[in-house]
């Protein structure tokens, strides 16, 4: 099921966070994600936090802030489960456009979003880890078929 997050999750999610940031991101240093953990463990409770539970197991979690989704975190042992895929499927129902960054090395992500009707706007070096990273945007059907607006 999915449901909003509570504050009684942050343990939960900050462990999946983690873990799956230093799998999915080996190109990057782990220390890069250990030493961002209290930053984002204090901002998380700011972003919309979508959970998927399944009984009082927190399996993945999307985070947004307005239109962009700042992550999808799927638990290691759900993955490849269509747990990613029901969770933004619940953002695209709540959202006219969703847009991301994802980086190009972590190319399974990339295949996700694109097989999920997002497109690539730019590509860019970030700053901080100087990986190439994707920009990426979903529009409604409904809307214009221009992903740059």
């Amino acid at each position: 099921m999915i449901r909003d997050f509570k504050e009684t999750d942050i343990e939960q999610i900050m462990k999946i966070w983690l873990n799956t940031n230093i799998r999915v991101h080996h190109f990057i240093d782990s220390s890069y994600w250990i030493n961002s953990y209290p930053t984002v463990e204090k901002m998380l409770p700011q972003a919309t936090i979508y959970v998927y539970d399944s009984s009082s197991q927190i399996q993945g979690f999307l985070g947004l802030n307005g239109d962009y989704i700042e992550g999808i975190f799927v638990d290691t042992e759900y993955q490849s489960k269509g747990t990613g895929g029901q969770l933004l499927n619940y953002a695209k129902e709540r959202h006219n456009k969703l847009l991301l960054n994802v980086y190009q090395r972590n190319e399974r992500a990339v295949r996700f979003y694109l097989k999920e009707g997002f497109v690539i706007l730019s590509e860019q070096i970030e700053e901080e880890t100087k990986e190439s990273d994707l920009t990426m945007v979903w529009k409604h059907s409904r809307l214009e078929s221009n992903p740059i607006e």
